[in-house]
């Protein structure tokens, strides 16, 4: 078997011109399908140059022997050496052109190589395969058949092959010039960091100019291979430009979501429903996007926006839903904060003055701010269009809620029960029905007023007790007035109740509700007695010191010894009315020391201290006293003086200036009598 190759002088060395593919595929399909024996390889040089075939020739065969070396090899002819399979010949024929006579004889002389290749030492190799004549049909079919069916074989015709090669090298070119291209760059670098306007417009442009520059100079290329290389070129600039294409729908869809948000909250501050709002402002910004994504549309490419938009889509819902439960959660914390204000301070002022109907003014209280907040908590919720169970539910949490601000409400105030009922005794001991400080005289009833101040006091703490928001009875008021108050039952009876209170739980009251225990209200009234035990006793001693400065006469039979014992100095005086005068005189001396001094408030304390007090006061006070008598006196004589004066005037005209010299002396010396004398000689 002979196979003949012709192959340019210059040619040696090279990939494609070579035909180094073809060798390759030659060898490994020799290995594959046939036998080892001997096949001829001849390989023509054309147009030989000045350069010897002896230097030609190893520079050829070591590039057949590095092909055969890389060739992937079966199991069975790892090791099998390139003589096994190739006996190759190299020949060299002269150029055409510049010797035509010497070309032509060469070419003579190989035709006969060829006509005698079977000859020995001809161009025939291994003869062990030969088939007679008669077989050659067969043989030529089965080969054929071989060849059909090994696609290895199927090679390709000259011009698929040129086109391939050139296409493939236009197609490099005009990828390389599209990343050169500044326009391209341009919107490159402008899509990191902004929205760019036309962008799908421009860049299918560039591409379009790309392809179009392809088509041109690929046109007299086989169709097959030229619109596969066109489509391996597109695929190729395409997926150069789909990272900008992602960064513009990565714009618009962070732009479109920010544009989003901020329609939302305007939508929301305008007074909108909270679901309709959501509503029209995703569908409109959904739209929006739409429109947008269609600008950066590519022709070129079938690329689908729906991830993003789908991603856009659930970024919407998520700011929704959480704005949403920021919305939900400030709305139940301004009705908490409503329900707090109209709750606490109500509810403190009723417990403070706990009377019988103080449970039942909370529990109206809390059912009337209760149905104000659920109305209007429920008017918000309805704009936010949810499902009638979660309104439900949110609604009966706000209730929970206002319920449980009034239980805390009362813990806190049963925490400081011991303070509200030591300020109400003394609220009630220590002042009178008009609100007024009481002063103890002696004739008030301090056990009565102990007793009513005490029962306010343990009202209080029967108040305080137990959380009663059910309008449910209770036997706590009665067991404590029991225990505590009722001073009628029997000794045994009272001590009955009193072991009725060794317990932590009050009968019909759960242990949820009770806020003061059993045990715990007999501890508590047991201090109490003992802290306001002293301002009873203050009030009993206020009073016996009232009544012993109120009486400040002697006993009746020391009234009679005076008047036995003293009846002749009582007649002396009767006798002598000179000492009735200076009797009554002392008497108003020592009215007006009983006032100043005020007797009858220091001996209020006792007789010992109102003494002492009086010993320090004393002096002082007569001094006081007979200074103003001084001053009294010295203010009439000077109105007299000022009253005679004109008086003695007139007087002077008409009588002598002895007489008138008189006169006026006895102006200026301030007697009373003078006045007159002086106008009885005047007349």
């Amino acid at each position: 078997m002979e196979e003949n190759e012709e192959r340019w002088c210059h040619d040696i060395g090279r990939e494609q011109a070579a035909n180094k593919p073809l060798l390759k595929t030659v060898f490994q399909v020799m290995m594959r399908l046939f036998s080892p024996r001997k096949t001829t390889l001849m390989f023509v040089i054309r147009d030989k140059t000045r350069t010897p075939l002896e230097n030609l020739e190893p520079v050829l065969r070591e590039d057949i022997q590095k092909i055969w070396d890389a060739v992937p090899k079966p199991s069975a002819h790892k090791e099998t050496p390139l003589s096994e399979f190739f006996n190759v010949k190299v020949t060299a024929l002269s150029s055409y052109e510049e010797r035509e006579e010497q070309f032509k004889e060469q070419v003579a002389i190989l035709r006969q190589r060829f006509f005698h290749s079977i000859a020995p030492g001809g161009l025939a190799g291994d003869r062990r395969a030969v088939v007679p004549a008669s077989g050659f049909s067969f043989s030529a079919q089965e080969i054929w058949k071989i060849i059909k069916e090994n696609k290895d074989l199927d090679l390709p015709a000259h011009k698929v092959m040129v086109a391939t090669v050139r296409c493939e090298e236009i197609t490099n070119e005009k990828f390389s010039s599209f990343i050169a291209n500044e326009e391209w760059h341009q919107l490159e670098d402008a899509v990191q960091s902004r929205l760019m306007p036309s962008f799908g417009r421009k860049l299918s442009s560039i591409l379009d100019v790309c392809l179009t520059e392809y088509d041109v100079e690929t046109t007299y290329f086989d169709e097959g291979v030229r619109s596969s290389k066109r489509k391996q070129l597109e695929e190729k600039l395409l997926q150069l430009v789909q990272p900008a294409y992602q960064s513009m729908l990565g714009h618009i869809r962070s732009g479109t979501l920010d544009r989003f948000k901020d329609a939302f909250d305007d939508a929301l501050n305008g007074g909108k429903g909270f679901a309709m709002a959501a509503r029209d402002c995703s569908k409109h910004f959904m739209s929006e996007f739409d429109d947008g994504s269609a600008e950066v549309y590519i022709d070129q490419a079938n690329w689908d926006s729906s991830r993003v938009r789908e991603k856009l889509h659930r970024d919407m819902d998520a700011h929704v839903v959480a704005v949403r439960i920021a919305k939900l959660s400030e709305l139940t914390t301004m009705y908490e904060s409503k329900l707090n204000e109209a709750l606490s301070g109500p509810v403190e002022a009723l417990l403070d003055g706990a009377s019988d109907d103080t449970w039942p003014a909370i529990r109206k209280l809390l059912q009337r701010e209760t149905e104000n907040a659920v109305a209007g908590f429920s008017t918000a919720l309805s704009g936010f269009e949810m499902d009638e169970e979660t309104q439900d539910k949110m609604l009966l949490r706000l209730k929970e809620h206002a319920r449980a601000l009034v239980e805390a409400k009362a813990k806190e105030e049963a925490g400081r029960v011991l303070i509200r009922m030591k300020d109400r005794f003394t609220t009630i001991f220590s002042h009178d029905s008009d609100s007024m400080p009481r002063v103890w005289t002696g004739k008030e009833d301090i056990r009565a007023i102990n007793k009513t101040a005490r029962s306010a006091s343990l009202k209080l703490l029967s108040v305080m007790a137990a959380i009663r928001l059910d309008d449910k009875a209770d036997p706590v008021e009665n067991k404590l007035n029991l225990a505590f108050l009722d001073s009628k039952a029997g000794s045994t009876n009272k001590s009955s109740s009193m072991d009725a209170l060794a317990s932590s739980t009050w009968d019909e009251v759960p242990a949820s509700k009770t806020l003061i225990t059993p045990v715990q209200c007999k501890s508590l009234w047991r201090q109490f007695k003992a802290e306001t035990e002293y301002t009873v006793t203050q009030a009993i001693a206020a009073q016996e010191a009232s009544r012993r400065s109120n009486n400040w006469l002697p006993p009746p039979w020391a009234i009679v010894a005076l008047v036995v014992l003293g009846f002749n100095e009582f007649m002396t005086l009767l006798r002598n009315p000179l000492y009735l005068g200076i009797i009554f005189i002392a008497f108003l001396l020592v009215k007006a020391l009983w006032v100043q001094l005020d007797i009858s408030s220091e001996f209020r304390n006792g007789a010992l201290p109102g003494i002492l007090s009086l010993s320090t006061k004393f002096l002082p006070t007569v001094m006081n006293l007979l200074r103003k008598l001084a001053e009294e006196g010295q203010r009439h004589a000077n109105t007299d003086s000022q009253q005679n004066a004109p008086q003695a005037a007139k007087s002077l005209q008409s009588v002598a200036p002895s007489s008138a010299s008189s006169e006026v002396t006895s102006s200026e010396n301030g007697t009373e009598n003078s006045s007159p004398s002086a106008h009885h000689k005047l007349q």
